[in-house]
């Protein structure tokens, strides 16, 4: 049987509605309506809001299965178009035109089409030796780490600091110093006798 639903004046263009449109056909009824909630296009909301309204007819006005619902068709038509304006150069007018679309939303029921998932899936049957229950690893885990309070922990003892020995002064360095002395001392004697020189030439 098939019900359907209609949004008139929805204000997107027909172009871009098709566009969700063309995805939808043939989809069980949930799958569209996560498929829309995941479109990035601002016309899938138009179009879920569609299949909404023609599932909740198909349920309440003709006691069908939510579950068994398959969309048979989605078609979009060009509805009346708002003609606007807008001024650019040299006076003249820029012509805009707002379009606007028709959605209808054709549902059908298909029972047995739709694939149910059961409730709980059968698990394989485990060996219980080979893994060990929470409660029995956990005691295991307390068995093998013993018990230790602030108090039972011994404390190693404080390790007395070393004073940082001083290098004592080397006695290889005095007579070297020595050696300096004397040279910067001769080496001003000789200064003074070469000033020496040039005055008794200038007085002679």
């Amino acid at each position: 049987m098939e019900v359907q639903a209609k949004a008139k004046w929805v204000r997107t263009s027909p172009r871009k509605v098709r566009l969700v449109a063309r995805t939808l056909r043939n989809l069980p009824v949930s799958e569209a309506l996560v498929a829309c909630s995941f479109m990035p296009k601002a016309a899938a909301r138009d179009v879920a809001k569609v299949i909404r309204s023609a599932q909740a007819n198909a349920e309440n006005n003709f006691n069908l299965v939510k579950d068994d619902l398959v969309i048979k068709d989605i078609r979009v038509e060009p509805g009346p178009m708002l003609k606007r304006g807008q001024p650019r150069a040299m006076g003249r007018l820029f012509s805009i035109f707002k379009r606007t679309s028709h959605i209808t939303a054709i549902v059908e029921d298909r029972p047995g089409v739709v694939r149910r998932r059961s409730a709980a899936l059968p698990r394989a049957p485990q060996p219980a030796a080979s893994r060990p229950t929470p409660a029995a690893a956990a005691a295991a885990r307390a068995a093998l780490t013993p018990a230790t309070t602030e108090s039972d922990e011994p404390v190693a003892p404080a390790r007395p600091k070393k004073p940082k020995a001083q290098p004592a002064p080397s006695a290889s360095k005095a007579p070297a110093e020595g050696k300096k002395t004397e040279a910067k001392k001769t080496e001003a004697k000789k200064k003074d006798d070469g000033k020496k020189d040039t005055k008794e030439k200038k007085s002679k």
